[in-house]
Protein backbone atom coordinates (compact mmCIF):
# COMPACT_ATOMS: atom_id res chain seq x y z
CA UNK A 1 0.00 0.00 0.00
CA UNK A 2 2.46 2.46 -0.94
CA UNK A 3 -0.07 5.16 -1.83
CA UNK A 4 -0.65 5.35 1.64
CA UNK A 5 2.87 6.91 2.26
CA UNK A 6 2.04 10.00 0.31
CA UNK A 7 -0.21 10.73 2.91
CA UNK A 8 2.93 11.87 5.14
CA UNK A 9 2.42 15.18 3.69
CA UNK A 10 -0.72 15.94 6.10
CA UNK A 11 2.13 15.55 9.42
CA UNK A 12 3.78 19.03 8.78
CA UNK A 13 0.02 20.26 7.65
CA UNK A 14 -1.40 19.23 10.60
CA UNK A 15 1.14 20.55 13.15
CA UNK A 16 0.88 24.11 10.95
CA UNK A 17 -3.27 23.51 11.06
CA UNK A 18 -2.36 22.87 14.96
CA UNK A 19 -0.39 26.41 15.10
CA UNK A 20 -2.76 29.01 13.46
CA UNK A 21 -5.82 27.16 14.85
CA UNK A 22 -7.26 26.06 12.31
CA UNK A 23 -11.30 25.09 12.37
CA UNK A 24 -11.89 22.14 14.05
CA UNK A 25 -12.98 20.20 11.50
CA UNK A 26 -9.97 21.18 9.63
CA UNK A 27 -7.52 19.31 12.19
CA UNK A 28 -9.91 16.43 12.50
CA UNK A 29 -9.75 15.95 8.55
CA UNK A 30 -5.95 16.73 8.31
CA UNK A 31 -4.89 14.46 11.47
CA UNK A 32 -6.54 11.76 10.42
CA UNK A 33 -5.25 11.61 6.78
CA UNK A 34 -1.90 11.82 9.01
CA UNK A 35 -2.63 8.63 10.94
CA UNK A 36 -3.37 6.37 8.41
CA UNK A 37 -0.04 6.21 7.26
CA UNK A 38 1.54 6.18 10.21
CA UNK A 39 -0.32 2.66 11.35
CA UNK A 40 0.99 1.58 8.23
CA UNK A 41 3.87 2.45 8.93
CA UNK A 42 3.99 0.86 12.09
CA UNK A 43 2.44 -2.12 10.93
CA UNK A 44 5.59 -3.04 8.34
CA UNK A 45 7.86 -2.07 10.92
CA UNK A 46 6.50 -4.51 13.49
CA UNK A 47 6.40 -7.07 10.87
CA UNK A 48 10.23 -6.16 9.90
CA UNK A 49 11.31 -6.64 13.10
CA UNK A 50 9.41 -10.31 13.22
CA UNK A 51 11.98 -11.06 10.87
CA UNK A 52 14.59 -10.51 13.61
CA UNK A 53 13.21 -12.02 16.32
CA UNK A 54 11.91 -15.53 15.58
CA UNK A 55 8.03 -16.53 14.87
CA UNK A 56 7.46 -16.65 18.35
CA UNK A 57 8.58 -12.67 19.48
CA UNK A 58 7.40 -11.40 16.05
CA UNK A 59 3.95 -12.94 16.65
CA UNK A 60 3.40 -11.50 20.21
CA UNK A 61 4.96 -8.19 18.03
CA UNK A 62 2.62 -8.50 15.44
CA UNK A 63 -0.30 -9.47 18.47
CA UNK A 64 0.63 -6.39 20.23
CA UNK A 65 1.22 -3.38 18.16
CA UNK A 66 -1.63 -4.57 15.76
CA UNK A 67 -4.17 -2.01 17.53
CA UNK A 68 -1.56 0.68 18.82
CA UNK A 69 -2.70 3.28 16.88
CA UNK A 70 -6.32 2.57 18.16
CA UNK A 71 -5.01 2.66 21.68
CA UNK A 72 -2.76 5.50 21.17
CA UNK A 73 -6.04 7.69 19.85
CA UNK A 74 -8.24 5.89 22.77
CA UNK A 75 -5.92 6.82 25.06
CA UNK A 76 -6.04 10.31 24.26
CA UNK A 77 -9.74 10.42 24.25
CA UNK A 78 -9.99 8.70 28.11
CA UNK A 79 -7.48 11.50 28.80
CA UNK A 80 -9.99 13.31 28.18
CA UNK A 81 -12.85 12.03 29.58
CA UNK A 82 -14.69 11.25 26.15
CA UNK A 83 -15.51 7.56 27.64
CA UNK A 84 -18.53 7.39 25.01
CA UNK A 85 -16.26 7.46 22.22
CA UNK A 86 -13.50 5.79 23.72
CA UNK A 87 -16.22 3.09 24.27
CA UNK A 88 -17.82 3.35 20.88
CA UNK A 89 -14.37 2.79 19.17
CA UNK A 90 -13.79 -0.62 20.92
CA UNK A 91 -17.39 -1.79 19.38
CA UNK A 92 -16.38 0.16 16.00
CA UNK A 93 -13.68 -1.43 15.59
CA UNK A 94 -14.86 -4.82 16.00
CA UNK A 95 -18.32 -4.57 13.81
CA UNK A 96 -16.20 -2.89 11.11
CA UNK A 97 -13.72 -5.96 11.14
CA UNK A 98 -16.17 -8.48 10.99
CA UNK A 99 -18.60 -6.72 8.76
CA UNK A 100 -16.60 -4.19 6.83
CA UNK A 101 -13.54 -5.73 6.28
CA UNK A 102 -14.22 -9.25 6.03
CA UNK A 103 -17.63 -7.64 3.65
CA UNK A 104 -14.80 -6.21 1.35
CA UNK A 105 -12.28 -8.97 1.41
CA UNK A 106 -14.94 -11.36 0.30
CA UNK A 107 -16.32 -9.44 -2.20
CA UNK A 108 -13.45 -8.36 -4.00
CA UNK A 109 -11.90 -11.71 -3.75
CA UNK A 110 -15.14 -13.27 -5.13
CA UNK A 111 -14.58 -11.08 -7.91
CA UNK A 112 -11.75 -13.04 -9.10
CA UNK A 113 -12.98 -15.95 -7.65
CA UNK A 114 -15.60 -18.10 -7.69
CA UNK A 115 -15.81 -19.38 -4.03
CA UNK A 116 -12.56 -19.17 -2.03
CA UNK A 117 -11.85 -21.75 0.45
CA UNK A 118 -10.35 -21.26 3.96
CA UNK A 119 -8.80 -23.69 7.18
CA UNK A 120 -12.21 -23.72 8.43
CA UNK A 121 -10.44 -25.54 11.69
CA UNK A 122 -7.84 -22.54 12.46
CA UNK A 123 -10.94 -20.06 11.69
CA UNK A 124 -14.00 -21.90 13.76
CA UNK A 125 -11.36 -21.47 16.68
CA UNK A 126 -11.17 -17.63 16.24
CA UNK A 127 -14.59 -17.34 15.69
CA UNK A 128 -16.07 -19.38 18.76
CA UNK A 129 -13.30 -17.38 20.73
CA UNK A 130 -14.43 -14.02 19.63
CA UNK A 131 -17.97 -15.30 20.68
CA UNK A 132 -16.91 -15.79 24.44
CA UNK A 133 -15.34 -12.53 24.05
CA UNK A 134 -18.59 -10.19 22.80
CA UNK A 135 -20.02 -12.56 25.99
CA UNK A 136 -17.40 -10.67 28.33
CA UNK A 137 -18.00 -7.94 27.32
CA UNK A 138 -21.62 -7.65 27.32
CA UNK A 139 -21.76 -9.10 30.51
CA UNK A 140 -21.81 -5.88 32.78
CA UNK A 141 -23.86 -4.19 30.41
CA UNK A 142 -26.58 -6.71 30.93
CA UNK A 143 -26.51 -6.83 34.38
CA UNK A 144 -26.67 -3.74 35.13
CA UNK A 145 -29.81 -2.60 32.53
CA UNK A 146 -31.63 -5.65 34.34
CA UNK A 147 -31.08 -4.42 37.96
CA UNK A 148 -31.37 -0.70 36.68
CA UNK A 149 -33.29 1.40 34.20
CA UNK A 150 -30.07 3.52 33.91
CA UNK A 151 -27.16 2.40 35.37
CA UNK A 152 -25.06 3.84 37.99
CA UNK A 153 -21.75 3.25 36.31
CA UNK A 154 -19.72 3.96 39.75
CA UNK A 155 -21.70 1.42 41.77
CA UNK A 156 -20.25 -1.53 39.17
CA UNK A 157 -16.44 -0.16 38.62
CA UNK A 158 -15.88 -3.43 40.41
CA UNK A 159 -17.35 -5.36 37.71
CA UNK A 160 -15.66 -3.41 35.00
CA UNK A 161 -12.40 -3.83 36.35
CA UNK A 162 -13.10 -8.33 37.23
CA UNK A 163 -14.10 -8.22 33.44
CA UNK A 164 -11.38 -6.89 32.31
CA UNK A 165 -9.05 -8.42 34.00
CA UNK A 166 -10.62 -11.93 33.38
CA UNK A 167 -10.30 -10.95 29.44
CA UNK A 168 -6.58 -9.64 29.50
CA UNK A 169 -6.13 -12.97 31.03
CA UNK A 170 -7.30 -15.17 28.15
CA UNK A 171 -5.21 -12.90 25.76
CA UNK A 172 -2.31 -14.18 27.31
CA UNK A 173 -3.30 -17.86 27.20
CA UNK A 174 -4.52 -16.91 23.79
CA UNK A 175 -0.99 -16.32 22.79
CA UNK A 176 0.07 -19.48 24.66
CA UNK A 177 -1.63 -21.60 22.89
CA UNK A 178 -1.01 -19.86 19.45
CA UNK A 179 2.50 -19.62 19.85
CA UNK A 180 3.41 -22.62 21.57
CA UNK A 181 1.12 -25.47 22.66
CA UNK A 182 -0.88 -25.29 19.53
CA UNK A 183 1.22 -23.14 17.48
CA UNK A 184 0.87 -26.47 14.74
CA UNK A 185 -2.17 -24.80 13.91
CA UNK A 186 -1.11 -21.67 12.78
CA UNK A 187 1.30 -22.26 9.37
CA UNK A 188 3.56 -19.75 7.95
CA UNK A 189 2.95 -20.76 4.58
CA UNK A 190 1.04 -17.50 3.79
CA UNK A 191 4.25 -15.03 4.38
CA UNK A 192 5.52 -13.20 1.30
CA UNK A 193 8.91 -13.39 1.92
CA UNK A 194 11.62 -14.09 4.92
CA UNK A 195 13.98 -11.27 3.86
CA UNK A 196 13.81 -8.14 5.72
CA UNK A 197 13.35 -4.55 3.46
CA UNK A 198 15.12 -2.71 6.38
CA UNK A 199 18.26 -3.66 8.96
CA UNK A 200 16.72 -4.01 12.67
CA UNK A 201 17.77 -0.73 13.79
CA UNK A 202 16.31 1.49 11.23
CA UNK A 203 12.67 -1.12 12.18
CA UNK A 204 12.87 -0.30 15.55
CA UNK A 205 13.78 3.83 15.03
CA UNK A 206 10.57 3.91 12.34
CA UNK A 207 8.61 1.86 15.07
CA UNK A 208 9.60 4.10 18.08
CA UNK A 209 8.98 7.47 15.49
CA UNK A 210 5.90 6.62 13.99
CA UNK A 211 4.24 5.48 17.66
CA UNK A 212 5.40 9.13 18.81
CA UNK A 213 3.79 10.66 15.71
CA UNK A 214 0.59 9.04 15.92
CA UNK A 215 0.49 9.96 19.89
CA UNK A 216 0.81 13.74 18.34
CA UNK A 217 -1.88 13.60 16.01
CA UNK A 218 -3.82 11.47 18.11
CA UNK A 219 -3.93 14.75 20.69
CA UNK A 220 -4.68 16.74 17.62
CA UNK A 221 -8.01 14.31 16.78
CA UNK A 222 -8.88 13.90 20.14
CA UNK A 223 -8.97 17.87 20.97
CA UNK A 224 -10.88 18.98 17.65
CA UNK A 225 -13.84 16.27 18.47
CA UNK A 226 -16.25 17.81 20.31
CA UNK A 227 -16.08 21.12 18.67
CA UNK A 228 -16.40 19.16 15.08
CA UNK A 229 -19.52 17.21 16.37
CA UNK A 230 -21.51 20.21 17.55
CA UNK A 231 -20.75 22.62 14.30
CA UNK A 232 -22.02 19.57 12.04
CA UNK A 233 -24.25 18.04 14.07
CA UNK A 234 -22.87 14.96 14.22
CA UNK A 235 -23.42 12.08 16.98
CA UNK A 236 -20.00 11.27 18.70
CA UNK A 237 -21.37 7.57 18.77
CA UNK A 238 -21.01 7.69 14.99
CA UNK A 239 -17.43 9.45 15.21
CA UNK A 240 -16.19 6.51 17.56
CA UNK A 241 -18.17 3.80 16.11
CA UNK A 242 -17.17 4.70 12.45
CA UNK A 243 -15.00 7.36 11.93
CA UNK A 244 -12.13 6.32 14.24
CA UNK A 245 -11.88 2.40 13.93
CA UNK A 246 -11.88 2.91 10.15
CA UNK A 247 -9.03 5.97 10.73
CA UNK A 248 -6.95 3.53 13.27
CA UNK A 249 -6.94 0.21 10.95
CA UNK A 250 -7.18 1.47 7.63
CA UNK A 251 -3.75 0.10 6.82
CA UNK A 252 -4.62 -3.33 8.25
CA UNK A 253 -7.80 -3.15 6.56
CA UNK A 254 -6.34 -2.39 3.02
CA UNK A 255 -4.05 -5.62 3.41
CA UNK A 256 -6.97 -8.03 4.29
CA UNK A 257 -8.62 -6.73 1.17
CA UNK A 258 -5.12 -7.60 -1.10
CA UNK A 259 -4.79 -10.89 0.17
CA UNK A 260 -8.36 -11.94 -0.67
CA UNK A 261 -7.73 -10.78 -4.10
CA UNK A 262 -4.53 -12.75 -4.13
CA UNK A 263 -6.92 -15.82 -3.02
CA UNK A 264 -5.28 -15.94 0.49
CA UNK A 265 -8.30 -16.32 2.53
CA UNK A 266 -7.23 -17.31 5.37
CA UNK A 267 -5.12 -14.68 5.84
CA UNK A 268 -7.73 -11.71 5.06
CA UNK A 269 -10.57 -13.89 7.59
CA UNK A 270 -7.50 -13.59 10.43
CA UNK A 271 -7.09 -9.95 9.88
CA UNK A 272 -10.41 -9.20 10.53
CA UNK A 273 -10.96 -11.97 13.41
CA UNK A 274 -7.48 -11.78 14.73
CA UNK A 275 -8.10 -7.44 15.16
CA UNK A 276 -11.32 -8.07 16.67
CA UNK A 277 -10.38 -10.53 19.49
CA UNK A 278 -7.09 -8.29 20.15
CA UNK A 279 -9.61 -5.12 20.52
CA UNK A 280 -11.84 -7.11 22.92
CA UNK A 281 -8.93 -9.11 24.75
CA UNK A 282 -6.03 -6.59 24.99
CA UNK A 283 -7.01 -2.85 23.88
CA UNK A 284 -10.33 -3.07 25.41
CA UNK A 285 -8.77 -4.70 29.30
CA UNK A 286 -5.74 -1.85 28.78
CA UNK A 287 -8.05 1.41 28.39
CA UNK A 288 -10.17 -0.22 31.46
CA UNK A 289 -6.72 -0.20 33.45
CA UNK A 290 -5.49 3.21 31.95
CA UNK A 291 -8.30 4.80 33.39
CA UNK A 292 -7.67 3.95 36.74
CA UNK A 293 -4.44 6.64 36.19
CA UNK A 294 -7.84 9.66 35.67
CA UNK A 295 -11.28 8.94 35.96
CA UNK A 296 -12.11 4.95 36.22
CA UNK A 297 -14.06 3.99 33.04
CA UNK A 298 -16.58 1.15 33.10
CA UNK A 299 -16.77 -1.70 30.60
CA UNK A 300 -20.70 -1.24 30.16
CA UNK A 301 -22.46 -0.36 26.43
CA UNK A 302 -25.05 1.08 25.31
CA UNK A 303 -27.81 -1.75 23.97
CA UNK A 304 -27.50 -0.59 20.52
CA UNK A 305 -23.86 -0.68 20.66
CA UNK A 306 -24.40 -4.44 22.49
CA UNK A 307 -26.95 -5.57 19.90
CA UNK A 308 -24.30 -4.41 16.96
CA UNK A 309 -21.85 -6.34 18.27
CA UNK A 310 -23.84 -9.73 19.30
CA UNK A 311 -25.19 -10.07 15.86
CA UNK A 312 -21.58 -9.07 14.22
CA UNK A 313 -19.90 -11.97 15.82
CA UNK A 314 -22.86 -14.10 15.17
CA UNK A 315 -22.88 -13.33 11.86
CA UNK A 316 -18.84 -14.08 11.67
CA UNK A 317 -19.30 -17.51 13.18
CA UNK A 318 -22.23 -18.37 10.03
CA UNK A 319 -20.22 -17.36 7.57
CA UNK A 320 -17.01 -19.14 9.27
CA UNK A 321 -19.05 -22.96 9.44
CA UNK A 322 -18.87 -23.79 6.08
CA UNK A 323 -15.23 -22.86 5.05
CA UNK A 324 -15.60 -20.87 2.07
CA UNK A 325 -16.90 -17.64 0.96
CA UNK A 326 -18.33 -15.98 -2.39
CA UNK A 327 -19.07 -11.95 -3.37
CA UNK A 328 -22.49 -12.40 -2.66
CA UNK A 329 -21.60 -13.04 1.72
CA UNK A 330 -19.22 -10.06 1.06
CA UNK A 331 -22.26 -8.15 -0.26
CA UNK A 332 -24.55 -8.82 2.82
CA UNK A 333 -21.81 -8.13 5.23
CA UNK A 334 -21.26 -4.50 3.92
CA UNK A 335 -25.09 -4.02 4.13
CA UNK A 336 -25.56 -4.87 7.29
CA UNK A 337 -22.75 -2.10 8.24
CA UNK A 338 -24.03 0.45 6.30
CA UNK A 339 -27.04 -0.23 7.84
CA UNK A 340 -25.81 -0.11 11.23
CA UNK A 341 -23.46 2.99 10.72
CA UNK A 342 -26.63 4.89 9.42
CA UNK A 343 -28.19 4.09 12.59
CA UNK A 344 -25.53 5.93 14.33
CA UNK A 345 -25.53 8.76 12.50
CA UNK A 346 -29.21 10.11 13.87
Amino acid sequence: MNFLKFFLVFIPISIAAEFIKLKPIGIFIISSLSIIPLAGLMGEATEEISIYTGPRIGGFLNATFGNATELIISFFALKEGLFDIVKASIAGSVIGNILLVLGASMFFGGLNYKVQKFNRKVIEFSSSMLLFSVIGLSVPAIFTYTTNNEPVVSQYEWLSISVALAMFIIYLLGLYFSFYTHKDLYGSEHKESTESKWGLKKSILILIISTLFIALESEFLVSSVEPMTKSLSLSELFVGIIIIPIIGNAAEHSTAIVMAIKNKMDVAIEIAIGSSLQIILFVAPVLVFLSLLFTPMSIIFNRFELVALIVSVLIANRVASDGESNWLEGIQLIAVYIIIALSFIT
